[in-house]
C-alpha cells in the first residue's frame, strides 16, 4: 500500500514538474528597432533609384558647329563699284595722278601680224581688247601713237560706246602702207582723257613688198 502511494506522489511530482515547464514563458528573440528598419529600407530604395536613373541617363552630345546664315540683301538694294587706282603715273603736264585704266591685248580681228601689203596700201586694221581697269571708258578716250617704229600716217576710229570694266571692244586704226619694201611695225596705246597713256601697248606688223 506505501509502495503504492509513494508512486502515485512520484508520478504526480511529475506531472506538476512537466506542466510547470510548458508554462514557463520562453526566452522572447529581442524586439527590432524599428528605426534602424526605417532607416535601412530606406537607403534600399534611394539605392536602387540612383542605380535606374544611371542606367536611363541620356548622354548629351555636344553640339554640332555651324555656319553662320548669311543675312539676305535687301530687295532693291544696289551696289556701287568703288573705284580703285591699280597705280601712280604722271601725265603729260608733268602733274601725278592715280590710274585707274587698264587694257589687255584679246585678239587680231584684222589683218595678222606679217600681212603682205604693197607699197602705199590702204588698209584698216582692228583689234580687240579688254578693259581691265577700274573705271569705264567713254568720251575722251582713244587710241593714241606710242612713238615706236612707223605711225604709218595711223587715223585711229573715235570711240563710239562706253566700255564698261571687265568689258570687250574693238578698236581700229587706218593704216596707209610705207612706199619702200620692208617690215613695218607700229604700237599703239589708249589715252584717258586726262592725257595719260595706259601702260599696255598693242601693235601692228606688216611686210611691204
Amino acid at each position: 500500500m506505501k509502495l503504492k502511494l509513494t508512486f502515485s506522489l512520484m508520478l504526480i511530482a511529475v506531472l506538476i514538474t512537466a506542466c510547470g515547464g510548458a508554462n514557463t514563458p520562453q526566452e522572447q528573440e529581442p524586439t527590432p528597432d524599428v528605426a534602424v528598419v526605417r532607416t535601412s529600407a530606406a537607403s534600399t530604395v534611394i539605392s536602387q533609384f540612383t542605380l535606374t536613373a544611371a542606367a536611363f541617363t541620356p548622354t548629351i552630345s555636344p553640339p554640332t558647329e555651324t555656319t553662320a546664315p548669311t543675312t539676305p540683301s535687301t530687295p532693291g538694294a544696289t551696289s556701287t563699284a568703288t573705284t580703285q587706282p591699280l597705280a601712280q603715273v604722271t601725265n603729260a603736264q608733268g602733274t601725278t595722278v592715280a590710274l585707274c585704266d587698264s587694257m589687255a591685248f584679246v585678239a587680231d580681228v584684222t589683218i595678222p601680224d606679217d600681212t603682205n601689203m604693197a607699197p602705199g596700201q590702204d588698209f584698216l586694221k582692228t583689234w580687240r581688247v579688254k578693259n581691265t581697269g577700274s573705271c569705264p571708258w567713254g568720251e575722251g578716250y582713244e587710241l593714241v601713237y606710242a612713238d615706236y617704229a612707223n605711225d604709218m600716217d595711223g587715223q585711229p576710229q573715235p570711240l563710239t560706246e562706253v566700255v564698261q570694266p571687265g568689258q570687250e571692244v574693238e578698236f581700229s586704226v587706218q593704216f596707209t602702207a610705207p612706199s619702200e619694201i620692208g617690215n613695218y611695225l607700229s604700237a599703239w596705246q589708249m589715252e584717258n582723257p586726262a592725257g595719260v597713256t595706259f601702260e599696255d601697248i598693242i601693235f601692228v606688223k606688216v611686210i611691204v613688198q
